[in-house]
């Protein structure tokens, strides 16, 4: 077993405990709510989306948003949001845990949607962390993108460019 793979071993065994523990002093399953209203039909309609937070509250979106440059959000952006963060923070987790605490994680996501589905995520990251190796760094990343929970959710081919700055 080399370097990187016994320090992996360390790693999720940590994560374990950590999760039992928090797990015995918080209940760690949690509902999230969002919802959405639409008007109209599919092409001439248009709706709003609203989250539980309030970060959105009866943002529009429309035919438009989605497969025009019309203002508003779209679902597609959404996800791209929601994948990009889940990611970044993940791996914010596993290189701290690794020894690695990160100056700066900068991650795009880019959702394509082809024939009426969603068919690639892909994960452009930037990052800024010391005394960590391009390899290393690649590989956090790489499992960062494996973990993550909205990795799991999508059903979709997920890539992965890292750039470590």
């Amino acid at each position: 077993m080399d370097v990187l793979s016994k320090q992996f071993t360390k790693l999720y065994l940590s994560q374990i405990r950590d999760f039992q523990s928090l797990k015995i002093n918080h209940d760690m399953k949690f509902t999230r709510n969002a919802s959405a209203n639409w008007k109209g039909t599919g092409k001439d309609g248009k709706g709003t989306i609203s989250t539980e937070s309030t970060t959105l509250k009866d943002t529009q979106y429309s035919f438009k948003t989605r497969f025009e440059d019309g203002v508003g959000t779209n679902p597609e952006e959404l996800i791209g949001a929601a994948h990009a963060g889940c990611f970044t923070m993940q791996l914010s987790f596993l290189l701290s845990e690794a020894g690695f605490p990160p100056d700066d994680l900068d991650t795009a996501a880019k959702i394509t949607f082809e024939d009426g589905a969603i068919t690639m995520s892909h994960l452009e990251l930037k990052g800024k962390v010391a005394k960590i190796s391009a390899a290393q760094f690649q590989e956090i990343a790489e499992k960062a993108k494996e973990i993550c929970p909205i990795s799991k959710l999508l059903n979709t081919k997920i890539t992965l460019s890292a750039t470590l700055m």
